[in-house]
């Protein structure tokens, strides 16, 4: 019998691209993917640099000089399809996107955000966490939807706030963690177990996610693992 033919998969990203790598690392080590190209709107972000070590293809697509958001996501969406990817995935891609293309990618578009969503949307979560006095901080991987990180949950890893914590110790802990649950989610998109329905609910194994799966929960054994 044939093996399937891994997802092709499209990374989108603005900077150091750790979490590209964490998917370069896992598609090497047997994530069933196959990463076609890497895009950024960062002519100088260093993870282009990872991409083209590992033998990716890499394109820049800056987003300056283009009169509207509009413009740049529907050159993006143009430039993306050239490689027909059965994934889209953000990774530390700073450009807020248009109903337009997300709705283009529906489904086949996640994300890894730096918190335990929905709290903490946006930008400088480390700091607004530590602020807020949080005992626990996390990442989540979720769906994108036209809610800026609003699409509906998958995957969380929780760490705690350490005493003493600055935003740069705690940023470090997250990312680990980061590492882990985005090749985890990519790889359920790409088996087929997880999809996103009509009625804009998750479900992994057919199942509806009521709520995220936890890192924690995946990695303790179960008896006849």
């Amino acid at each position: 019998m044939t093996a399937p033919e891994p997802a092709r998969c499209i990374v989108l990203i603005s900077g150091g691209g750790t979490n590209l790598q964490a998917l370069i690392d896992a598609e090497r080590d047997g994530l069933p993917v196959r990463i076609a190209a890497v895009i950024s709107n960062e002519p100088q972000a260093y993870g282009l640099v990872r991409a083209r070590a590992a033998g990716i293809a890499t394109r820049v697509l800056s987003h300056r000089g283009c009169a509207s958001r509009d413009d740049y996501d529907r050159a993006l969406a143009r430039l993306i399809d050239e490689f027909r990817p059965t994934i889209l995935l953000l990774a530390g891609f700073m450009r807020i996107l248009t109903p337009r293309f997300v709705a283009h990618y529906r489904g086949r578009l996640l994300n890894i955000h730096p918190s335990l969503l929905p709290d903490l949307r946006g930008l400088h979560t480390h700091r607004r966490a530590l602020e807020s006095g949080a005992r626990v901080h996390g990442a989540s991987v979720h769906f994108v939807t036209d809610e800026l990180d609003g699409g509906p949950v998958i995957v969380q890893a929780r760490v705690p706030v350490l005493p003493g914590d600055q935003p740069e110790t705690l940023a470090a802990r997250v990312l680990q963690r980061e590492h882990l649950i985005y090749p985890l989610a990519v790889r359920w998109l790409a088996e087929g177990r997880l999809t996103l329905g009509d009625d804009g609910l998750p479900r992994l194994d057919g199942q509806i996610l009521d709520r995220p799966r936890l890192l924690e929960d995946e990695e303790a054994p179960t008896e006849g693992r």
